[in-house]
């Protein structure tokens, strides 16, 4: 497949062709599918904890005498159906990941951009340097890049002053191209994508896995 080159101004200065191992690779959405439901699943923490009756203070007393008082028999005030008992039924603290073999995981990346390259809305720069680290700068290119709905801009390496200005941004997020995530392409709109981030992707994506 074999796309324009274009500079900040919208201007094509080239062409590239894009592997077709990459961008052309059979669409699997059951992968994707659940390449995505990891991710979520591990972005969660996992924390939540309620306390079951062992865990509420107090209680060891039996409240009153067995026979003679008209009520039901009770053994403890921290059963769940009293005032101030614990809880059943309720979340406990547990771990969310789940794993995804390596494989699978790039074979869902393959997927996903070969879909956004099959929407065309891959758009591939020379470079994204930008000649003053300004908000305005990156909006305005991005509106000459036609990604101005919403973009995912695609990194070779570090770069602090693109970051801080996209993250002013509502709609549009940084992201090293060496973290490359089935969420963040299928989020955004357009995915923006510099030379030499294309190239950092051919590393690790450009053999098809047997």
């Amino acid at each position: 497949m074999q796309i324009e080159v274009k500079d900040l101004t919208g201007s094509k200065v080239g062409t590239v062709d894009l592997p077709a191992e990459i961008f052309e690779a059979p669409i699997n959405k059951d992968l994707m599918h659940q390449a995505l439901q990891r991710q979520l699943a591990n972005a969660r923490l996992g924390t939540h904890n309620t306390r079951s009756r062992g865990d509420v203070a107090g209680g060891g007393r039996k409240p009153f005498k067995q026979k003679g008082t008209g009520h039901a028999r009770q053994g403890s005030t921290r059963a769940p159906h009293w005032k101030g008992g614990g809880k059943v039924h309720t979340p406990h603290s547990r771990d969310y990941t789940q794993a995804m073999p390596r494989q699978m995981r790039r074979g869902a990346l393959r997927s996903a951009l070969s879909v956004k390259a099959g929407d065309n809305q891959i758009v591939v720069v020379n470079d994204f340097l930008l000649t003053e680290a300004k908000t305005s700068a990156v909006a305005k290119a991005l509106k000459a890049l036609g990604a101005e709905r919403s973009a995912l801009v695609l990194l070779p390496e570090k770069n602090d002053a693109v970051a801080r200005c996209v993250e002013n941004m509502d709609k549009a997020k940084t992201l090293n191209a060496r973290y490359l995530n089935v969420r963040d392409l299928l989020g955004y709109d357009t995915v923006v994508m510099p030379l030499a981030a294309l190239d950092v992707i051919k590393t690790y994506l450009g053999q098809e896995v047997a």
